[in-house]
């Protein structure tokens, strides 16, 4: 595994992003790159050497964009598309065939775009069993990177964005996903706190069940290539002076490095505090596929989906 990108201290976001550098020449397919804040963000990755980019989409509307915002287009490859679906079979098909190592969103909707990922004949779906030792047909689900100043570390919370309640299945493949994101980051052995409000199981508590179901697993090998322990409440996940003070021992409390939430509303909630008042860094990547995809909110900055590429980059080439 490549040292290039372990956890860091910098708070500085251009030697974060040289961190993340790959060495390797990747190459990004994006769907629907009619977006100037998109467009930006891959000539900024091309420009640092993160990543080349190939634009599949209008390219007439792609060209004006760019010339509006005083980007060179001359840098890229383009794939003139008649509208957003094609765009996105494109894009998929560039990753399929081995001419593009990660895919990203553009101007698209999520649906449409993952409708072109999952189809079964031309998509890009995934298989995993490397954790679990069984070979099943994977979940997709969406990982925030969060990089917090207050901390001085990355963070890995899932899911904020696409699997809304998951069961306790969808949750093994959650941390399948989110421990296969860790380890391209370079954490080798990644710490899992499967959250709850508390961190005793109560049976009237579907979060804290789970959690302790996770946590039995883990122990008995059935979910490998990290550690589980909970249920714990959030505090306890990244603060050791709160597990001390509670006196609780676990090899999770105070370090976790990747926050397993029961539902949606709790990690959308949790990923933007960190964002926007605890001025951290946001990346998204949606795991479960056969490459990373890039997946970032339409009102997220160029800095954002840059970072969301970097750490794209870092995962596909680990």
């Amino acid at each position: 595994m490549r040292q290039a990108c372990r956890r860091t201290t910098i708070v500085d976001f251009e030697k974060l992003i040289d961190e993340l550098n790959t060495g390797k020449d990747s190459v990004l397919a994006i769907a629907a790159a009619e977006d100037d804040v998109v467009i930006k963000a891959a000539f900024m990755a091309q420009q640092r050497g993160i990543a080349k980019a190939i634009l599949c989409g209008d390219k007439q509307k792609i060209e004006a964009i760019a010339c509006e915002a005083g980007i060179d287009i001359s840098v890229f490859e383009i794939i003139s598309s008649d509208n957003a679906i094609e765009a996105a079979k494109t894009a998929v098909s560039l990753v399929r065939s081995g001419k593009a190592d990660m895919l990203m969103k553009g101007h698209i909707q999520t649906a449409d775009l993952l409708r072109a990922v999952l189809d079964r004949e031309n998509g890009l779906r995934g298989e995993s069993g490397a954790q679990s030792g069984m070979q099943k047909e994977t979940l997709l689900s969406h990982v925030s990177i969060i990089y917090s100043p207050i901390l001085e570390r990355r963070l890995l919370i899932t899911d904020g964005a696409m699997v809304p309640y998951p069961s306790l299945t969808d949750k093994v493949s959650l941390i399948e996903n989110a421990v296969w994101a860790a380890k391209g980051l370079g954490i080798e052995n990644p710490k899992v706190a499967p959250l709850a409000a508390v961190e005793v199981v109560n049976p009237k508590m579907q979060a804290t069940l789970d959690a302790a179901a996770l946590t039995e697993m883990n122990r008995k090998g059935k979910i490998r290539g990290c550690i589980v322990d909970g249920p714990l409440a959030m505090d306890l996940a990244i603060s050791k002076d709160a597990a001390r003070h509670k006196n609780i021992d676990s090899p999770v409390a105070g370090e976790a490095d990747i926050l397993l939430f029961h539902n949606i509303e709790a990690a959308n909630a949790v990923a933007k505090t960190f964002t926007n008042a605890g001025n951290s860094l946001f990346g998204g990547v949606v795991m479960g596929a056969s490459v990373p995809i890039v997946l970032t909110s339409r009102s997220d900055s160029d800095q954002s989906k840059l970072y969301s590429i970097a750490c794209a980059a870092c995962i596909s080439s680990a």
